[in-house]
């Protein structure tokens, strides 16, 4: 009775064993083998934080330097809904001549444009432009416009020159200062600075002595 007793707790310990190092083994063949990312990419669709983000040149560095033809081929997008040449007429959206430096949400033929983008005030500025067309519903809560926007921040500057050329041809901004620059510049004025004070503490005290 007793040696069938140790065969069998021998047997359960044997199989526990085996269990455990099975274990082991797959934790350690799954963990190896995970992908470091989950999920798949989407074409069209820029995952969060490769590319198509603000954290390169600014907008008016992107101005000064835009490619008004490539613009034109981004206007490609929004030909369904939108003409732009001088008199055209207004479709699914509104006519688009001479729009940079236009009021918000005013002119275009008695266009019908929503609450939402009439209240907003101000004209269509380089900066508006770019958040509008970054993502109409962020700049105009309940606008009727359906576009997702532009997520990449040439094609929105290339788009916002070429427009420009469409009846308005406001001067572009100047780029803006490399950092290396104003870091330069802000040295060479707080060193002229401080000559200017020690150019006016020698007289008072050559007065002194």
């Amino acid at each position: 009775m007793g040696d069938r007793f140790n065969t069998v707790a021998g047997w359960a310990l044997f199989a526990g064993i085996i269990a455990l190092g099975g274990a082991i083994v797959s934790s350690k063949y799954f963990h190896d083998e995970r992908p470091e990312k989950m999920g798949y990419a989407i074409e069209g669709v820029e995952v969060e934080g490769e590319g198509g983000g603000d954290s390169g040149p600014g907008l008016n560095t992107l101005l000064a330097s835009a490619d008004v033809a490539a613009g034109e081929k981004v206007f490609a997008k929004c030909a369904a809904c939108h003409t732009v040449n001088q008199g055209g007429a207004n479709g699914i959206g509104p006519n688009l001549y001479a729009t940079v430096g236009e009021g918000i949400g005013q002119g275009k033929g008695g266009f019908a444009f929503s609450e939402a983008l009439k209240s907003k005030g101000g004209e269509w500025s380089f900066d508006n432009l770019d958040h509008w067309l970054k993502s109409p519903r962020e700049f105009a809560p309940g606008t009727k416009m359906t576009f997702a926007g532009l997520s990449n921040p040439a094609d929105r500057a290339n788009l916002i020159a070429w427009l420009n050329t469409q009846g308005s041809n406001l001067p572009l901004p100047a780029a803006d200062a490399a950092p290396a620059a104003a870091a330069a510049d802000n040295g060479a004025a707080a060193e002229g600075g401080d000559n200017a004070a020690n150019a006016a503490e020698a007289p008072a005290e050559n007065a002194a002595q």
